[in-house]
């Protein structure tokens, strides 16, 4: 082989080796790897607007887990959400889970506050506490076109005239 062709292979395994760990990065930082490691829980909602697949399951802001699945409950019109956590993180069973947005234009995710029980969750385990999400275009929209005006009975004909 001329030194030229040796040149060549040397170069295209360098760039073979760099993309296999862009590629193993991506997975890593897919979660794609929590999920062999992980149990499943459970979590029953009210609205989960901006949680999908994949969406990130956050206790103290770090990341711990994701939603794998989601269904809706056709006798309560609910939505359950099945989470993977990692094994490393035991939640206790009176923890709260709910819904939090990441700004105003981010997505939505799953956030846990751990409660204060000795007995933790264990795998298929069905968080009971839950607050869904808030439809903040909603609220913003009321809190802009509702008018505060007082109620007749409390003011007085005269309050505040001059006399």
């Amino acid at each position: 082989m001329s030194k030229a062709g040796i040149f060549e292979t040397v170069i295209g395994a360098g760039v073979i080796a760099v993309a296999g760990g862009f590629l193993a990065y991506a997975y890593q930082a897919s979660g794609k790897d929590l999920e062999r490691g992980a149990y499943r829980l459970d979590a029953v909602f009210g609205r989960v607007d901006g949680v999908a697949v994949g969406s990130e399951v956050r206790i103290a802001g770090i990341k711990v887990g994701s939603v794998a699945g989601h269904a809706l409950d056709p006798a309560t019109y609910e939505a359950r959400l099945h989470l993977d956590i990692a094994r490393t993180v035991a939640v206790p069973d009176d923890s709260i889970a709910k819904i939090q947005s990441d700004g105003l234009l981010g997505g939505a995710y799953v956030s846990i506050e751990p409660g204060a029980s000795e007995a933790m969750l264990a795998d298929g385990g069905i968080i009971t506490q839950t607050r869904g999400a808030v439809d903040l275009l909603s609220v913003a929209v009321e809190a802009f076109t509702s008018r505060a005006e007082p109620a007749k009975d409390d003011v007085a004909p005269n309050e505040g005239a001059p006399e």
